[in-house]
């Protein structure tokens, strides 16, 4: 069912409401959180159709503020609200509210927004692209117990890792961290079964990949260990090699669905590591709403501390080049590693294991 409204007001959507409720049989409120997707027109369809498969799994009332604030002198000093109410199938499972914010009024979407926020529960604020530099400070972030970002949506996903560390607020996370779950679970689960020192390690991935940068830096900041970063011709992350004493720990995902996981001392097996879309990255982040400590952990350890190297270059040859985005820039190839600290000598596998076992709690690459 859908319920068109123009030149409209708040009350009058909250009033569509309920009358879309009865006239669909369904009287009482079966949600649990309120999605606040704030976008622009051309990327509408595809963010609410990620929520809208979400919402199977975490029936919710979803708003898509979409902004317009007009070209023209005229059309910048008109406000008005248009909106779109859709209930059922249409709606996937809850409610949806399309709400485009013309010329003034799309400066002041909170005071849209907040008179239709579902009354004590959980409000998500999520933007596909286009975030702001600091979310936590945003009016819409403001409302929100969570806040979801995508560092690949910018055009220098690694500069923004950097920023999301210096504006990170508990209840910030990123869709790039979410991308990691899978490597992390697995990499967990490897360290689980081999009880053994991790002196140095790996990460191989496409080089403007934030997902790959995150994973360097959650393994660094785990293990305390040299973590080199590889760049390679993806899709996504690729491989992650860890050196032991015993032998190497290869996660190696070559064709984008399948990886292989080589332990020393067992025989080496198949995992299913295929790359997720935006509904089920959506659906996980929702799964917890409150601060996700390993992504904070992992974030502030300092994207500017991993430096990248190219495959096949010379050592000390000066062909690496550096991922950060700080003073810690590319130093050769020879010298592609995040700077472990104190102790680099490493940490019994096991704590990784934790980190592992905590960060897949949280919100595919």
């Amino acid at each position: 069912m859908n319920i068109d409204l123009t030149d409209t007001t708040s009350s009058q959507i909250n009033a569509a409401l309920v009358k879309a409720r009865r006239a669909s049989g369904s009287p009482a409120i079966g949600m649990v959180l309120t999605l606040v997707i704030v976008t622009d027109e051309g990327n509408h369809y595809d963010a609410l159709k990620a929520a809208g498969e979400a919402s199977k799994e975490h029936p919710s009332r979803i708003l898509v503020v979409v902004r317009r604030p007009g070209r023209s002198p005229r059309d910048r000093a008109m406000a008005r609200l248009d909106a779109e109410v859709r209930m059922g199938p249409d709606g996937g499972a809850g409610e949806t509210i399309l709400l485009r914010l013309h010329g003034e009024l799309a400066s002041h979407s909170y005071s849209v927004v907040l008179p239709l926020l579902l009354p004590d529960a959980p409000v998500v604020v999520w933007w596909p692209e286009d975030a702001p530099d600091n979310p936590s400070k945003d009016l819409l972030g403001t409302l929100a117990q969570r806040r979801i970002t995508d560092a690949s949506a910018t055009e220098d996903p690694v500069a923004t890792l950097g920023l999301r560390s210096e504006t990170y607020a508990p209840g910030d996370t990123d869709l790039a961290w979410t991308r990691t779950t899978p490597w992390r679970s697995v990499l967990a689960a490897a360290l689980d079964q081999k009880h053994t020192k991790i002196e140095s390690a790996q990460v191989e991935g496409e080089e403007y990949n934030p997902s790959t940068e995150l994973l360097a830096l959650w393994l660094a900041e785990r293990l305390r260990v040299p973590v080199e970063r590889v760049f390679s011709e993806g899709p996504g992350i690729t491989a992650v090699r860890m050196a032991t004493a015993d032998g190497e720990i290869c996660l190696d995902r070559q064709h984008g669905s399948l990886a292989e996981l080589a332990v020393p001392g067992q025989p080496d097996r198949h995992v299913a590591l295929h790359r997720r879309n935006t509904a089920e990255l959506i659906a996980e982040e929702l799964r917890r709403l409150d601060p996700d400590e390993a992504y904070e952990r992992a974030v502030r350890f300092g994207v500017d501390r991993i430096h990248g190297v190219r495959p096949g270059a010379a050592d000390g040859d000066g062909s690496g080049s550096g991922s950060g985005s700080g003073p810690g820039g590319a130093s050769g190839a020879g010298t592609g590693t995040a700077e472990a600290g104190a102790g680099a000598e490493g940490k019994p596998a096991k704590r990784a294991a934790r980190g592992g076992r905590n960060g897949s709690k949280a919100a595919s690459s």
